[in-house]
């Protein structure tokens, strides 16, 4: 049987490289309210596991109720329950050692070794984004990034390109990620050594100006092949994620060829299938997505397509999106996930 895992807390559970992770408050809580999720991906014979089954079945039900779905069950599960199931394999949100050791502690033995998961945090480093990146550029991209270890190159990149972006190599939905306009000031200077002290380099971007934000999704086979699944509209503000349009892949590629030529998307999708598939082989199985972003150009003449701001190896709410099934009236809707006395998904039509 196959068992889901709703773990949003992923990212800063990979920084960390800890067995014994602790997530901050704010991920322990969407996790909590949250973990039915994988109810609208998983097949009729999946477990799910969730924090308390009575209120998955119920948050469940009412998003089923404002679909206008019906006949569609989930088997939702918590943790004392999996020691008696038989759990052959385990579809997390994103593997880390965190979560290896918690899932063993409950009698689930199907796991990845931490060798795999250590292979998983590799990939995961920005420097593979930078590599695809390089890949990438053709006619109508644009984008470069670098990797250093220490201050002064740092120095150097904001110097020459002014505005520069510097993150850490692993952080979570706009988390050690810095912009610098200036000259670093000794706080500023004092961030980029933790963190080359901590994760053993910095990467940095000249500053684009983002016109639109979005991403592809993909799905690894592990074997040498990737999929590719759809797009991503998403909404973010001050870098944060805010939503996901839902609707047909159809009108997102429509509304795309409105800032770059479908052409240009077609041949990037299919280099990253090529790319990535064959660097996931023997190394990662499971679902993985590339944001990008339409900039436009420095001299303000046009957009171009940066093909890979980031990789995120694991689920994303894209994903999410994706698993909708299509509204019976056709209108694009938006998905959130707002807090109010706890996280709720939220969906509504698009104005």
């Amino acid at each position: 049987m196959i068992l889901h895992v709703f773990n949003p807390e992923h990212d800063l559970a990979l920084a960390s490289n800890l067995s014994n992770f602790t997530a901050p408050h704010a991920g322990r809580q969407l996790r909590q309210d949250l973990g039915w999720l994988p109810a609208l991906w998983a097949g009729d014979d999946d477990f799910i596991l969730v924090d308390s089954v009575k209120n998955a079945e119920r948050a469940y039900g009412r998003l089923r109720t404002r679909m206008k779905e019906t006949g569609v069950n989930r088997q939702f599960v918590d943790r004392t329950q999996l020691a008696r199931l038989d759990i052959t394999e385990v579809r997390p949100w994103g593997w880390n050692l965190a979560l290896r050791s918690s899932l063993l502690r409950y009698g689930v033995t199907a796991v990845p070794s931490e060798e795999t998961i250590a292979g998983i945090r590799e990939l995961s480093h920005r420097r593979y984004a930078i590599s695809l990146l390089g890949s990438l550029q053709e006619s109508g991209t644009a984008g470069i990034s670098y990797e250093t270890d220490n201050v002064t190159d740092v120095l150097h990149y904001q110097r020459h390109y002014k505005v520069i972006v510097v993150k850490a190599p692993w952080s979570s939905s706009g988390r050690g990620i810095r912009f610098f306009d200036d000259s670093p000031n000794a706080c500023q200077e004092r961030w980029i050594h933790n963190v080359i002290d901590r994760q053993g380099s910095v990467i940095v971007e000249p500053y684009c100006h983002k016109v639109k934000d979005f991403g592809m999704e993909f799905e690894s086979d592990g074997k040498g092949s990737a999929r590719y699944l759809g797009l991503s509209l998403f909404l973010t503000k001050n870098g944060a994620y805010k939503g996901n349009v839902l609707m047909k892949e159809e009108m997102k590629g429509e509304l795309l060829s409105h800032y770059v030529s479908v052409g240009l998307l077609r041949s990037v999708q299919e280099k990253i299938c090529s790319e990535l598939g064959s660097l996931y082989k023997d190394r990662y199985k499971g679902p993985f997505g590339v944001d990008m972003m339409i900039v436009a150009k420095p001299d303000g003449g046009g957009l171009l397509l940066h093909p890979c701001v980031e990789i995120n190896l694991r689920r994303t709410m894209g994903h999410v999106a994706l698993s909708f099934p299509p509204f019976l009236d056709g209108c694009p809707r938006v998905m959130q996930i707002v807090l109010t006395d706890k996280y709720r998904m939220r969906v509504k039509k698009q104005r």
